[in-house]
Formats: C-alpha cells, structure tokens, sequence
C-alpha cells in the first residue's frame, strides 16, 4: 500500500477549504481547472466510488488508498 506522505500535497491541493476531506464540489472544481469540467453529478459519483467510509468524502487515506490503486 502507499505511503499517504506520497500523495499528501496533491491531497491538500485538491482541498481547498483545508477541512482534510475532499468534496464532490472540491473534485469538480479541480476538473474545470484542469480543463476537463465534469457535472456536480459526475463529481458526486467519483467521490462515492473513492469514499469507502460512505460519508460522502474523500479522506487522505482513501485518496492514497485508490491513487496507490491506479499504480498498476
């Protein structure tokens, strides 16, 4: 598994109100930074399908789990 260390400042970019959780709305503003806007719809399901506690947020430690995830 990866060291949360690993993903902590892109984690706290993401975070913009610094409340150490990730909202849909947080994501979908990331995205039309980005320049690939998503829906507040698209937004909600990225977060439900990295939010494994169902609170409905991103913690650093689900973040780290699903990017440690993607590494292949």
């Amino acid at each position: 598994m990866a060291d949360s260390n690993e993903y902590a400042a892109t984690f706290d970019l993401i975070d913009s109100d610094d409340d150490q959780r990730i909202s849909a709305r947080e994501l979908e503003r990331l995205m039309e930074v980005l320049g690939s806007p998503i829906s507040a719809e698209q937004a909600e399901e990225a977060v439900r399908g990295i939010d494994s506690d169902g609170d409905g947020l991103i913690s650093l430690e689900e973040f780290t789990a699903y990017m440690g995830s993607r590494r292949g």
